[in-house]
């Protein structure tokens, strides 16, 4: 691919990452003839990673044709970037390709957490957080026998999520939480979790001291010296980015996020902009899920459409104002939120919170059907942004002199 000259008026970006927001980005870009995108992504079909747990419970592959959600005018590489050149503008791919570009969207997600320090765990832990481990263990699940004891470790979404597929199919399942049951939600959201848990027969261990210190073939150690039986352990906890940033020499956050300012344009360089879960605006990144993930894709082309034009790019502006949470095929809790994402005591459940979770899945994907035939549609912003009022405070708060009043 050719970068911008005086003889190729055209701006060619690249996007890495074909999830929520590597699609939202690129179809968004589309908007002008003038622009040409090229997405990388390791897999030939959109994965919907909100349904890996049905997948893991015996549903098939939860995956979507690409045709299905982006533009035709977007060229589709199925590669991995091994390299970026942020000087040179170019990405170094897998199979031995080298991309050029005028603009990079970086978007590759995130993944699971990095096992190798917990013993044991890299050799008989499962993980959930793609297409191929979540196909590998339902094939273990399949081969275990119905009364074989299964942990999940993790206390958030997606460690319920598959905890309570597997216990409705009557399998003997034990959720290792660590302090607490899902810490995002309201006390009074979360008892009602741990009293759906405990009728579908969840064995639910939470405090200080259920934390997972090792795991055997046939067993999960807990800090305190409990070991429980365990033939299948799953985990869920902890989260990763990949490092290519890191690894490209690009300023990145402790996580590996990379670092950019509230446009989502890289502290490096003003041609490499950052969405999703592996994007850090300010070093005060957006919880990792597709709820932020489509925003601030759409955000990360629209600051590379506004530069093209002159414009002063927009700073990101997000709110959610719920999550979803499925406890089985047949009942969900919607926690409801601020638009700030902090939960309050209020939800959703009964036939109405389980068709708003299950809605969810389809209408994600339609989303990004409808951007890619109409690029531009999609709309989220909000009118004030307190995200940069909350900065401020923050800085002012690490400022040298200043003090935080109790």
């Amino acid at each position: 691919m050719t970068a911008n000259t005086e003889n190729n008026p055209t701006t060619d970006v690249v996007v890495i990452g074909g999830g929520y927001a590597g699609v939202m980005a690129a179809n968004r870009l589309t908007q002008r003839d003038d622009i040409t995108v090229t997405l990388v992504n390791p897999r030939p079909r959109f994965v919907e990673r909100l349904r890996l747990h049905q997948h893991v419970a015996g549903e098939p592959a939860p995956v979507v044709d690409y045709q299905e959600i982006l533009s035709e005018r977007i060229r589709l590489v199925v590669d991995t970037a091994t390299d970026i050149d942020a000087t040179g503008r170019t990405v170094a791919l897998e199979g031995g390709d080298t991309l050029a570009y005028d603009y990079l969207v970086y978007a590759p997600g995130s993944g699971s957490f990095d096992l190798s320090s917990v013993p044991g765990a890299d050799e008989f832990v499962y993980p959930v957080a793609n297409l191929e481990a979540a196909t590998r263990l339902r094939e273990v699940i399949d081969a275990a026998p119905a009364s074989s004891p299964i942990t999940v470790v993790g206390s958030g979404a997606t460690g319920i999520e598959v905890a309570s597929e597997l216990a409705e199919q009557s399998r003997a399942v034990t959720l290792v939480c660590g302090k607490v049951l899902c810490p995002y939600l309201h006390p009074k959201v979360r008892r009602k979790f741990a009293k759906r848990l405990a009728k579908m027969g969840v064995n639910v261990i939470a405090g200080p001291d259920a934390t997972v210190t090792a795991v055997s073939r046939h067993a999960v150690q807990l800090r305190d010296g409990r070991e429980l039986l365990s033939e299948v352990t799953i985990w869920t906890a902890g989260f990763s980015v990949p490092d290519l940033a890191r690894r490209s020499g690009l300023t990145t956050d402790d996580t590996g996020r990379l670092l950019t300012d509230e446009t989502l344009i890289s502290v490096d360089s003003d041609r490499i902009l950052a969405a999703g879960d592996s994007a850090s605006p300010s070093g005060v990144p957006f919880r990792a899920s597709c709820a932020t993930a489509r925003p601030l894709g759409a955000y990360a082309a629209d600051t590379i459409l506004a530069r093209l034009e002159d414009k002063e790019p927009k700073e990101v502006n997000i709110g959610t104002g719920f999550q979803c949470i499925a406890l089985g095929r047949n009942a969900a809790i919607v926690q409801l939120a601020s638009m700030q994402d902090v939960a309050n005591r209020f939800s959703i459940q009964g036939p109405l919170g389980q068709k708003i979770k299950s809605s969810s899945y389809g209408l994600l994907t339609e989303e990004l059907g409808k951007e890619s035939r109409k690029p531009g549609s999609f709309n989220w912003r909000l009118k004030d942004n307190k995200r940069r009022q909350k900065l401020s405070e923050m800085r002012d708060a690490a400022a040298p002199g200043s003090r935080q009043v109790a």
